[in-house]
């Protein structure tokens, strides 16, 4: 099952706003279908995914330790 999170536009903005925490996130194509999981500090890990990826959405939730975001983006790599 997907992150329940809405869905926005992967772009610089977006990016720029996402949270200096840990956290998982996933990249998803014009259709909403996910094609990456992810997880570390999300601004950090989303601006890299900004600059050598190609997708046009990206949601994301936030973590309270690495372990945990770990443990979460292997679920939700598990559900695709």
């Amino acid at each position: 099952m997907p992150l329940q999170r809405r869905w926005e536009a992967f772009e610089r903005s977006t990016v720029a706003g996402a949270p200096d925490r840990l956290g998982v996130y996933e990249l998803g194509d014009a259709d909403g279908t996910v094609v990456e999981v992810g997880h570390g500090v999300l601004r950090d890990e989303l601006k890299d995914a900004l600059a050598y990826r190609d997708a046009a959405k990206v949601r994301w939730t936030t973590a309270q330790t690495r372990e945990q975001a770990a443990d979460l983006a292997a679920e939700q790599e598990a559900k695709l």
